[in-house]
């Protein structure tokens, strides 16, 4: 098992797959971000990103390398740490590492290229706009882990226009630019009010990115 101590060796190792390189957390230059280690054991890659929120263990590579890789560094590092990766990656840990049980699924998404969407009426929202975005989280979308206020919100980007005439503008459709590093770019929080759904404002034209959208990936968690 060997560590890596520079971005670029991550890039390298990650072979154009994002999720590592976004979990290292760069904020410049060629180093990683506080707290963030990784190593690479024959074809495996993994990236250990602690985070008030949660601690991430993003993983790549076939699957009895990311064993051997995953059992070693969580016994280095603690139980606190869930593992991130492809799903069938993860089901192969799963069943090769009794102390891992699945969590559930999510999509990451990935794109090299502008997505082509029209920006019109898109912005970067002001420090009003931006608290008053609250709200649309607290009624529509409370579980969301990308929220104003919270560490690692960078700025958002929304559409502003009328809901009720009484109440005047306020954001109707948002995104976050959250937890971004160098190399990878990270847009979460996405949510539209809902008597403003089916305008496009949150619609996503990709035209001709590396994927359209990576394969479904699920979470495991250390007992």
């Amino acid at each position: 098992m060997e560590e890596l101590a520079r971005l670029s060796d991550i890039e390298q190792a990650a072979a154009g797959d994002g999720h590592p390189v976004w979990a290292a957390q760069g904020q410049g230059g060629d180093g990683l971000g506080p707290g963030v280690r990784a190593w690479c054991h024959g074809a495996a890659l993994a990236v250990a990103s602690p985070n008030p929120q949660q601690d991430r263990l993003a993983v790549k590579g076939g699957g009895a390398d990311v064993a051997v890789l995953v059992r070693r560094i969580l016994e280095e590092i603690g139980p606190s740490y869930r593992v991130l990766g492809e799903a069938a990656l993860i089901d192969a840990l799963v069943r090769q590492l009794p102390n891992l049980a699945p969590v559930h699924n999510f999509f990451w998404m990935e794109a090299t290229s502008p997505s082509g969407a029209a920006a019109a009426g898109v912005r970067w929202l002001n420090a009003r706009e931006e608290k008053e975005t609250t709200s649309l989280f607290d009624r529509f979308f409370p579980d969301s882990y990308a929220q104003p206020g919270r560490a690692g919100m960078r700025r958002w980007a929304g559409a502003v226009g009328e809901v009720d005439s009484s109440v005047g503008a306020k954001p109707l459709a948002v995104a976050a630019d959250a937890w971004s590093a160098a190399g990878c770019g990270f847009m979460g929080g996405v949510v539209t009010h809902p008597a403003a759904r089916g305008r496009g404002l949150a619609r996503l034209r990709r035209g001709r990115p590396r994927q359209p959208a990576r394969p479904r990936r699920a979470h495991g968690a250390h007992r």
